[in-house]
């Protein structure tokens, strides 16, 4: 009998991701016809603006809020979608769906709004799922930048070369409109593994980067309250601050000055803009604390954006680096150890907890301690499961001593987590730390 019901279970499975590669396959022409249909609807409402999209599987919000910074700071009529919300002429509007880039209706009615308004200037976020599908229909992309490329959404896109090939689209979007009169300007990281697929795809290739890039930064000093450096752009020596710490934001930094001298801002006009932005809602906010110790929340989720950010935590934290990290569910499963390895690798302490796990915690868990393992860490050690995040930060907190930075990852900015059954319920991460801090101070315990 266990052989048929082996069977059973194996005939179960198979129908079932038969009907799920079924429904996948029916997205992308569904969708497609549905920006067409919309365009059409709103009569093309980004016609008439210039547009700049942002891509790449990490820093799509952070540098689209840098270019809006500048050039709403610069004195013109900005239009900015992103994976937070949106804003027209500084005036922000947190985005309910919270997706990167929204389904095409509401897409293209939001711009239809933005171009009521007189909107110049658009900066948006576009993600994979936006460009396979063809969401972004009917937008004339005049440059576009792409901060990196790691693997990421593998399980909707399958393969690392097919997610790849959707953010490249956007590239081609921007040489198609340049042959209509837009300016086909590429924003390229030039320290990426696939630079060079990008450059070939835009007729103006413009490059920056760290270790290499037409822009490239020097002189670079990092801070967990920030970093500075700065960056040859024609014949002028920009002095850049950024109030974002960790290196990934300095590449950010470095797109936005891109494409804002690319868009004809000046030095001062630059500098100001970047100097002048207080921060990004989940990208590294630091939340003082009073007790000798920071508290960082970030939206980091993939093996790239940790890769990134510990090493700079690290090398700037004088005592120990406690992080919190987990897994959400019904996502790519591959990325979750190589997460772990790194967490265990530039931290003292990781506390395992719920992150959209949408199902039983310790199994999502588990995927990322294999990779804490592996990298020295021992379970009841330096290794905690805490299921309940509230719970998970309130030990952390309450572990921090003196000089020590509490990593809080992978929530960022989002005001729902979902847990098993479909069910979600609100969340607020710098809330939820602050309450915490508020208990520590409380128990009055030695820092």
């Amino acid at each position: 009998m266990a052989f048929y019901h082996n069977q059973a279970d194996a005939i179960i499975t198979l129908m079932n991701q038969t009907m799920k590669n079924l429904k996948n396959s029916l997205a992308v022409p569904y969708h497609q016809v549905r920006g067409f249909m919309a365009a059409n609807h709103y009569d093309y409402p980004a016609s008439g603006m210039t547009v700049i999209g942002v891509t790449g599987t990490n820093g799509k919000t952070s540098t689209c809020f840098m270019i809006h910074n500048i050039l709403l700071e610069a004195g013109l009529k900005v239009g900015l979608m992103t994976t937070i919300g949106n804003s027209v002429d500084g005036k922000f509007e947190e985005s309910p769906d919270h997706m990167t880039t929204s389904d095409a209706r509401t897409l293209n009615k939001r711009l239809a709004e933005m171009r009521s308004a007189g909107v110049q200037y658009l900066v948006i976020e576009v993600s994979s799922h936006a460009l396979a599908q063809g969401r972004v229909f009917g937008i004339p992309f005049d440059i576009v930048v792409m901060t990196n490329v790691a693997s990421e959404h593998l399980d909707y896109h399958r393969t690392f070369q097919r997610y790849l090939q959707a953010k490249c689209r956007l590239f081609k979007l921007a040489a198609a409109n340049a042959k209509q009169g837009g300016q086909g300007v590429g924003i390229i990281n030039a320290d990426d593994k696939s630079a060079k697929v990008f450059a070939r795809l835009v007729p103006k290739p413009v490059t920056y980067g760290i270790k290499q890039g037409k822009l490239k930064a020097t002189r670079i000093k990092r801070q967990n309250s920030g970093s500075s450096y700065e960056v040859k752009v024609g014949s002028e020596i920009y002095h850049i601050k950024i109030n974002i710490p960790g290196e990934f934001y300095i590449y950010n930094s470095l797109a936005a000055v891109a494409a804002c001298h690319t868009l004809g801002m000046s030095r001062q006009q630059i500098e100001n803009g970047l100097k002048n932005l207080a921060g990004v809602d989940g990208r590294m906010n630091v939340i003082p604390t009073g007790l000798g110790f920071d508290v960082i929340i970030d939206f980091a989720h993939t093996p790239d954006a940790y890769q990134k950010l510990l090493p700079d935590v690290k090398a700037n934290t004088k005592g120990k680096v406690i992080v919190i990290s987990g897994a959400a569910g019904e996502r790519d499963k591959t990325k979750f150890p190589t997460m772990g390895k790194i967490a265990g690798k530039y931290s003292d302490l990781i506390i395992l907890t719920e992150e959209d796990a949408r199902g039983p915690v310790r199994p999502q868990s588990e995927l990322v301690a294999k990779g804490a393992r592996q990298a020295g860490k021992t379970e009841g050690k330096d290794l905690l499961f805490i299921d309940d995040r509230v719970e998970a930060i309130e030990t952390a907190i309450m572990k921090a001593r003196k000089n020590d930075v509490v990593l809080l990852l992978g929530m960022g900015h989002e005001k729902a987590m979902a847990r098993a059954n479909g069910e979600y319920i609100p969340w607020n991460e710098r809330q939820a730390a602050e309450q915490a801090i508020a208990k520590r101070q409380k128990k009055k315990v030695r820092a």
